[in-house]
């Protein structure tokens, strides 16, 4: 250990806001420090994104970095955490380390998106210790709402690290592993610099219910429902799949996957041996041909996802599956921010149809995979951290998060954001720097920032829409026919009545001939003039300005 070394934490995403979680680990000189980064998330567009399929952390700040990264761990497969590594791997071209769930639905991902890029996976699972560039990096088992989630011990000659990833403390899952609270411990009595911890929950008091009380929940409703009953939740919640079937099958019906998603994640849980026990799921045309009372579907569209089963469900669109008036569909889950008006769209489609919804308002049919505040200072007892910097989550949660360590009597709790570069020894913990950091946008096949990606202009037109107009001047610089004028997502009529596109019409004829002859040979000026009287006229009959592209031509 050289005099001049420091050891930094510096997120890129995922600390300010839920989800795209991506964070770096810097050692050495400040000149000279060697990276790790652990997670490689996306998070999902809202509406102000049209045509957004993912967005994306920006990593301009590795450019410069590159070779000195020096891999990339994996804490577990959701998309917050490594939905991104697809499209941002090809510039770094590092090592990846995660567990056999996450390389297996890393490879089906590939498949799907019929990806040509190879990440060669190394494995590294609960209890394995890796080296990679000057840190020594443990896997520790927790718990969490998908196979093989894992905490990392980061030891360096400054100290150890804690990065918890998602976790929570559930002492009776549906799906192993508990969170190793002997490992935490001795790792506390060993010494804890900096405990770096989820948050996403920890506005919330209390100890999370236990899966298996979830699951003895479904039992009850699954036994007593008189028709068919739809449970939809995260694809990737495996243990939750389980519990439904386990309940279904001792109800005495049978289970139906829906959703590609969903079946791409239990093949891949199958492979590693995750399945065993349950009873063959039927397939899609067995539906029709079994009696309501004995069929459980477990579907994808949790978050109210358009192009999802359920949503399909509720439009009443799927081939082989539907539902009637007095079945029941069950959400297994909870609406991530920003989702709620598209699931409550599908709940009406449902109501519609007769079908009675159950969510976790009326019963236990859920519990998250992030630790509650009693949690979180189960966490600190185990750890006795130096210090605690809250992560994962919007500025709500961090705070929350911030206030209870210090109540918990944790030393320092310092605040950090994205782009932030905490040191985090030798000395007192302090931001020292700040990194360039942000969002990307894939859209289709391409990726690129809001203004590479046309996203600004795209906004601009789902509200006022677009006019095209074609002149063709003579040599005179007179009309050679009529122009042409194409408005598109513009209203057809004024408040009168009249053509929308007949009245723009008019205005370019006004707009040339209002220009003498021998002025026109300044065609950008006439361009202009008919581009400005286009939105103008538009402005007056409908209170908007439209987008206006005018191509003009001398004959």
């Amino acid at each position: 250990m050289a005099k001049e070394d420091e050891l930094v934490f510096l997120p890129l995403g995922g600390v300010g806001e839920i989800g795209m979680n991506l964070a770096l680990y810097g050692y050495g000189p400040k000149t000279n420090r060697q990276w790790i980064m652990v997670d490689c998330g996306v998070t999902f567009p809202g509406p102000d994104l049209p045509g957004v399929d993912l967005v994306l952390p920006d990593i301009r700040f590795l450019a410069k970095e590159r070779e000195k990264l020096k891999g990339i761990i994996i804490t577990h497969a959701h998309e917050d955490h490594y939905g991104a590594l697809n499209d941002l791997w090809p510039g770094l071209n590092v090592p990846v380390y995660a567990s056999p769930f996450t390389a297996g639905m890393l490879e089906a991902k590939r498949d799907y998106e019929r990806s040509r890029v190879e990440i060669p996976v190394t494995i590294f699972k609960q209890g394995d210790r890796i080296n990679v560039g000057p840190f020594e990096i443990e896997a520790i088992g927790v718990n969490h709402s998908i196979p093989e989630p894992m905490s990392l011990a980061i030891k360096t000659p400054l100290g150890t690290v804690i990065h918890t990833g998602d976790w929570k403390i559930d002492l009776d899952p549906s799906l192993g592993p508990l969170t190793d609270e002997a490992r935490f411990r001795k790792l506390g009595d060993e010494g804890v610099l900096a405990l770096i911890c989820d948050s996403t929950n920890a506005v919330r008091d209390g100890i999370s219910p236990s899966e298996h009380e979830v699951s003895e929940s479904l039992t009850k409703i699954i036994e007593a429902a008189e028709g068919r009953v739809g449970i939809t939740t995260f694809s990737s919640n495996v243990g939750r799949i389980r519990s439904i079937a386990q309940a279904a099958e001792a109800a005495g019906r049978e289970v139906l996957l829906l959703g590609s998603s969903m079946k791409r994640v239990t093949d891949v849980a199958r492979d590693i041996g995750l399945m065993e026990g349950l009873k063959p799921f039927i397939a899609e045309d067995e539906f029709g041909y079994i009696p309501r009372d004995k069929v459980v579907v477990i579907l994808t569209g949790s978050q109210g996802e358009p192009r999802a089963a359920l949503a399909k469900i509720a439009r009443d669109e799927m081939r082989n599956v539907a539902f009637t008036d007095g079945d029941t569909i069950i959400f297994s889950s909870r609406a991530i921010p920003g989702n709620e008006k598209a699931i409550n769209d599908i709940k009406n489609g449902l109501i519609e149809q007769g079908i009675n919804i159950i969510t976790d308002a009326e019963a236990l049919v859920h519990v998250s995979g992030h630790p509650r505040r009693h949690e979180l200072q189960q966490m600190y007892g185990w750890v006795r951290p130096k210090m605690v910097v809250p992560v994962h989550g919007e500025a709500a949660h961090l705070t929350a998060h911030a206030e209870l360590a210090e109540q918990s009597g944790i030393g320092e709790v310092p605040r950090v954001r994205n782009g932030d570069v905490l040191k985090l020894a030798p000395g007192a913990p302090e931001v020292v720097d700040h990194a360039p950091f942000g969002r990307i946008f894939k859209d289709g096949n391409l990726i690129g920032d809001y203004e590479e990606m046309g996203i600004g202009d795209r906004r601009k037109l789902a509200f006022v829409g677009h006019v095209a107009v074609s002149i063709l001047l003579d040599s005179r610089y007179d009309f050679q026919g009529d122009p042409e004028v194409e408005p598109f997502g513009l209203p057809q009529f004024d408040d009168e009545g009249e053509d929308m596109g007949d009245t723009l019409y008019d205005a370019v004829l006004g707009a040339v001939e209002s220009i003498p002859r021998a002025r026109r040979k300044d065609l950008e000026m006439v361009r202009e003039a008919v581009r400005r009287a286009v939105r103008s006229t538009a402005n007056e009959i409908w209170g908007k300005k439209p987008v206006v592209t005018v191509f003009l031509t001398k004959v």
